[in-house]
């Protein structure tokens, strides 16, 4: 059970979920509706409570978008740049609560943060902090590991006047 749960939250190559295409386009369609709907809620001032719905379909639609990322990567999404972008505004959304007067600024920084997350180069998006590299589609996940002693290997003998040691 153990090596089943590692293999599947850190897979050895990306994964790919059939329909996962369609279903990105859906929860990202969803998403910025619900988002939309409520950042703009918040600059016209209707009342919290009313906006409770958009809030939770906000919310659902993200971790939908989470778990297709998550499936094809795993873990290693959290390292990528845009698992740190969303992880940036989660961050900020989580301030909300704390500084509710400011609410519509903080919400308006997120929606600046996903914009930029979402438009930057791939080189920037598909980098992982974890493998100092861009991943690719196709790429292995685990980082290089030598598995047998190279073949050849050079000995250097340094005069130095101290006794050698073996």
């Amino acid at each position: 059970m153990g090596k089943t749960l590692w293999k599947g939250l850190f897979p050895a190559t990306p994964r790919h979920l059939t329909g996962s295409r369609a279903w990105s386009i859906a929860f990202r369609t969803l998403h910025l509706a619900a988002f939309g709907l409520l950042l703009g809620g918040h600059a016209f001032a209707v009342e919290a409570d009313n906006l409770l719905p958009t809030l939770y379909l906000t919310i659902l639609s993200g971790i939908g978008l989470i778990a297709l990322e998550m499936y094809a990567v795993g873990l290693y999404w959290l390292f990528l740049g845009k698992g740190l972008m969303v992880l940036a505004k989660l961050g900020i959304l989580l301030a909300v609560p704390f500084f509710w007067e400011q609410r519509l600024a903080l919400l308006l920084v997120v929606m600046v943060v996903a914009s930029v997350g979402s438009h930057m180069p791939a080189r920037y998006r598909h980098y992982s902090l974890l493998h100092r590299r861009v991943i690719g589609p196709e790429e292995s996940l685990h980082p290089a590991v030598v598995s047998r002693r190279p073949a050849a290997a050079a000995v250097v003998d340094i005069e130095d006047g101290r006794p050698e040691r073996r």
